[in-house]
């Protein structure tokens, strides 16, 4: 057993890490963590880690791994993370640069111990979708009930703790920006066992989960938005590391980036982001918070150009700001949104940020103007709006004297009495108001009083501090009905806000992590939404449902919810075997001119989906079906046979009694944005004792 756990390192790690501040060359470094390595070694008693339980959970690897038999003769690097902690996704840059340096041939193993934060977390599935997100290669262990976080005594996320190939305990490693330590022990331990024949070289059964995914039009896409017109969304579809800008009804107008991360400016044939979060439109430039690039880029539309305005590329430390953008490192931007200075003459002369990666707001100002309680300031300036940059949950009259924990999510409020941003806090889930008259930080709905508690999550409709969130990401603003509408993204929920009563209550969703399109907001369910936004009518809202790698539509006057389709028409290819369907549909039915016809309301489906029609038949009263005769019901598509290619287009009918169910799969390459699809029914039946040949309804 791990003796006092990562409190038995500290004496001597300590005295290490002091020597280390007096080293000057690379080489007494090295020699000093040698020698900290034999005095660790030569310990009467291994400072050990338990066995990893047999009954764990494993990602990207073939099965469960023993630490004792499968990694015995590794030095293991155990990054022990949460996936909604930005300061744990900071840390995974250094871990794959470590990855590419040494691999298990080279005696290292990096095994991902996930200790939840949140319920949700806790679940395989959502730590899977996590581990593709932010392409984790390595083996991943769900510790959902933290036995081995607790074993260790670790108390906060990240940390890193190496072990020797013995499982012997060597480092620890608390929080993020510890690279170059990272690098110089896990390197000098390699070299130390290797002289002692205790570094083996065999493979470690990586099986990743990405491998098994099937192709799809968006991926994990994390936050959408509209444009004045509301005929162009643009979509940060984060997975594809690309910005997707469409028509409303799905067709591509342009994608620019993806389908690997990169940082280029340049042509939208050039150009590269690396999972880029928040977007705002305004005319023909759009904003984009390039996330992991730690950069804010500007879209020309009409140029078709990418620039970087803001960020230097690295993760930047700055609290403060004030640098011209594109000289001001910045941290992890996940969301973006236009907003007015005080003495400016322009409408959106500033761009807010929200900036998780230091916990703070910032503002990026695309004219020159003045903030509250700021002095005038030049264009292109990039700042601290509000947040000390402490994480915590701290609401204060001065926004600098504020704290927030990894703000998501924002959208502006610009009307009286208003006037402020909402800002959707994740890791302290709550949803905060910050005012554009003083500056001053408010609380609306979620957490609870104690500025330090980040663990006041639940899910709850109530008022204020009795409603509960569970990590939102987004957040916008319906300026039609005076509402905010939050995606509670743990909670799989869309939630809407009444800002003046502070009442909190669940629009759509279950509850359920789940792909489900029902009859009603309520029957529909999400999978960890992470964006959404309102068109400027009060229409339609767009919900970016990330771990089902779709745009949802919901329709606010109908209450009806349906899927946007994404269609490319550069994938668009009639595929060859066309005649022979055409063939197959000469040879149906014909259904008499007098035939009913059913037409049911429109549905908005994606390519590639599959879709079921329910087909219930009854006849006339005192009459059967005629079982001898060729009884069926098939598909057409006037003007759309593309839609029919691979399909099964006829089938018997035996028994009207019994529903029929006909299941049908649009094509992943779609000719048009709009078709009509028929099914049809031919019976014969037999009434008293005249046999007669009856057509039911032809279904549109």
């Amino acid at each position: 057993m791990a003796a006092g756990g990562l409190a038995g390192l500290l004496p001597a790690q300590t005295q290490l890490e002091y020597a280390l501040l007096d080293a000057d060359t690379a080489q007494e470094k090295e020699n000093l963590v040698y020698q900290y390595l034999k005095k660790m070694d030569s310990r009467e008693r291994d400072l050990t880690v338990p066995e990893l339980g047999g009954d764990l959970q494993w990602l990207n690897t073939a099965g469960p791994i023993s630490l004792h038999k499968d990694l015995c003769g590794k030095v293991v690097v155990l990054d022990f993370f949460t996936y909604c902690c930005i300061n744990c996704l900071h840390l995974l840059p250094d871990l794959h640069a470590l990855e590419c340096q040494y691999s298990d041939k080279d005696g290292l193993i990096i095994v991902g111990v996930h200790s939840a934060k949140f319920p949700n977390e806790k679940v395989l599935d959502n730590i899977k979708s996590a581990v593709l997100r932010y392409n984790i290669v390595h083996p991943v262990v769900n510790d959902a009930d933290a036995t081995l976080w607790h074993e260790l005594e670790v108390s906060c996320w990240p940390t890193l703790v190496i072990l020797g190939p013995r499982g012997n305990m060597l480092f620890s490693l608390v929080g993020e920006g510890h690279r170059e330590k990272l690098f110089l022990f896990t390197s000098v331990t390699l070299k130390f066992y290797k002289e002692r024949g205790q570094i083996k070289d065999n493979n470690i059964g990586i099986k990743l989960y990405r491998d098994t995914l099937p192709p799809s039009p968006l991926l994990f896409p994390g936050k959408v938005t509209v444009d004045n017109s509301g005929e162009r969304l643009v979509i940060a579809d984060t997975g594809h590391h690309r910005i997707l800008v469409t028509q409303k009804n799905g067709q591509i107008l342009h994608a620019i980036g993806g389908p690997s991360s990169g940082r280029r400016d340049g042509r939208f044939s050039e150009a590269a982001f690396n999972s880029p979060q928040g977007i705002a439109i305004k005319n023909n430039v759009i904003y984009v918070a390039d996330t992991e690039n730690h950069l804010i880029r500007k879209i020309d539309l009409e140029l078709e150009m990418v620039t970087t305005v803001a960020g230097i590329g690295i993760q930047g430390v700055d609290k403060e700001g004030g640098a011209k953008g594109e000289e001001q490192p910045i941290s992890s931007p996940w969301d973006v949104v236009f907003g007015n200075s005080i003495s400016g003459t322009q409408e959106g002369d500033v761009l807010w940020i929200a900036m998780a990666g230091t916990h703070q707001v910032w503002a990026l100002m695309l004219e020159g103007g003045k903030l509250p309680k700021g002095s005038d300031l030049k264009k292109g300036v990039c700042l601290r709006f509000a947040g000390s940059g402490n994480e915590e949950n701290r609401n204060n009259a001065y926004p600098h004297k504020a704290g927030f924990a990894q703000p998501s999510g924002i959208s502006l409020a610009s009307e009286e009495p208003w006037n402020c941003l909402f800002v959707a806090d994740s890791e302290s889930s709550t949803v905060r108001t910050i005012s554009l008259k003083d500056g001053a930080v408010k609380h609306l709905v979620g957490g609870e009083r104690d500025p330090l508690n980040l663990f006041a999550f639940g899910d709850m409709d109530g008022a204020g501090i009795n409603a509960k969130l569970q990590h939102p990401l987004g957040v916008t603003w319906d300026k039609k009905r005076k509402l905010l509408y939050v995606a509670d993204s743990y909670n799989h929920k869309i939630k809407v806000v009444d800002p003046k009563m502070k009442n909190c209550a669940t629009l759509a969703g279950t509850g359920e992590a789940s792909d489900v399109i029902g009859s009603s907001f309520a029957q529909s369910t999400f999978n960890e939404p992470g964006g959404l936004c309102v068109e400027e009518n009060g229409r339609l809202m767009y919900v970016a449902d990330t771990n089902n790698h779709q745009i949802k539509v919901l329709d606010l006057e109908t209450k009806i919810l349906s899927m946007l389709p994404i269609l490319n028409p550069e994938a668009c290819d009639v595929p060859d075997n066309l005649p022979v369907q055409k063939d197959k549909i000469t040879n149906l039915p014909k259904l008499p001119k007098s035939a009913p016809v059913l037409q049911l309301p429109s549905l908005t489906v994606a390519p590639g989906q599959t879709i079921q029609f329910l087909l219930k038949l009854t006849l006339p009263p005192d009459s059967k079906l005629n079982e001898e005769a060729p009884n069926s019901w098939f598909i057409t598509a006037e003007d759309n046979t593309w839609l029919l290619q691979g399909q099964c287009l006829s089938g018997e009918i035996k028994d009207v009694s019994c529903q029929i169910i006909i299941p049908f799969q649009l094509p992943r390459s779609c000719l048009s944005a709009e078709a009509i699809l028929a099914v049809k029914a031919c019976l014969y039946y037999c009434s008293k004792e005249l046999c007669s040949h009856g057509c039911q309804p032809a279904i549109q």
